[in-house]
């Protein structure tokens, strides 16, 4: 199961308790939650079709140092 899955997956038990939920501050805290479960979902789908290149930065620290005062 992927991330983003897993994250719909709870946040349909949240909703499902917001329904079932008598007390009305309550219902609205538990729906509250299900959508910010949604837009985890939603942001682990947009990283999985991201291509990330990571490039190293050692140098640009190592240059740095060598010109910052001491």
């Amino acid at each position: 199961m992927t991330p983003s899955q897993q994250y719909r997956t709870l946040a349909a038990g949240l909703k499902a308790r917001a329904r079932h939920e008598s007390d009305p501050e309550f219902r609205t805290e538990w729906q509250v939650l299900a959508d910010c479960y949604v837009r985890l979902a939603e942001q682990a789908d947009r990283n999985s079709r991201t291509d990330v290149t990571y490039e190293p930065i050692l140098r640009h620290i190592c240059d740095a140092d060598e010109t910052s005062p001491k």
